[in-house]
Order: structure tokens, then sequence, then C-alpha cells
């Protein structure tokens, strides 16, 4: 039960760092976005966002800065295994499938939802 306190705490003080950065230094969704992927990169590059995802489960892993996470994580696996191209393989390894869920989905959406413009 305890798990899903952290995660709902850890994932709201992340949303939280975005509603602040909207409201107060107005940045534009574009930045806070940027801002956010980059910091869970930095995160993963010190091995610091897979232990907060060890205890935060679902809290970590749903906002955007796990896939600031992935990118890095995939991207030095694969280094470690397969040199400098591995850096390029690797982070399209990992997120290869999210990305292509989203494009789909927004496909179909579009498909099925009149567009306003």
């Amino acid at each position: 039960m305890a798990i899903f306190f952290w995660a709902f705490v850890v994932g709201g003080l992340i949303c939280v760092i975005g509603q602040i950065m909207f409201d107060v230094f107005k940045l534009t969704p574009a930045h806070t976005m940027t801002t956010l992927v980059v910091s869970g990169a930095i995160l993963d590059g010190l091995g610091l966002y897979e232990p907060l995802i060890d205890f935060a489960g679902a809290g970590a892993t749903v906002p955007i800065t796990s896939f600031g996470n992935a990118l890095v994580h995939g991207a030095m696996e694969e280094a470690n295994e397969h040199g400098l191209v591995g850096v390029i393989t690797g982070i399209f390894e990992v997120t290869s499938a999210g990305i292509s869920a989203a494009i789909i989905f927004a496909f179909i959406a579009a498909l099925i939802f009149k567009p306003k413009g």
C-alpha cells in the first residue's frame, strides 16, 4: 500500500515542478517539457533515476522525466555492449515502442474526431 502513496507523492512532485515552471518562470510548454526530459536524462546519467523508480514505481515512470531516463539508459546499456554505434541503436531500441504507439494513436484519433483549426 505504501508504494501507491509514494508513487502519488513523487509523481505529484514532478508535476508540481512542471507547473511551477509554467506559472512562476513563465516557460512555454516546449521549454518545460524539454527541461523535464533533460532532467530525467541527467538523473539517469548520475545513477539517481533508477533508485527513484525502485522507490516510487509509476510515480517515476509515468511522467515525462522517464523519457529522458529511457533515452540515456538505453544508450548507456547499448554503448557498453556495442560501442559508439550502440549509443544510437540503444536510444531507438528503448523508445521506439512508445513513440510508435503515440504516432499510431494520434493518427487514429485524427481519423475518428474532427480536428478544430
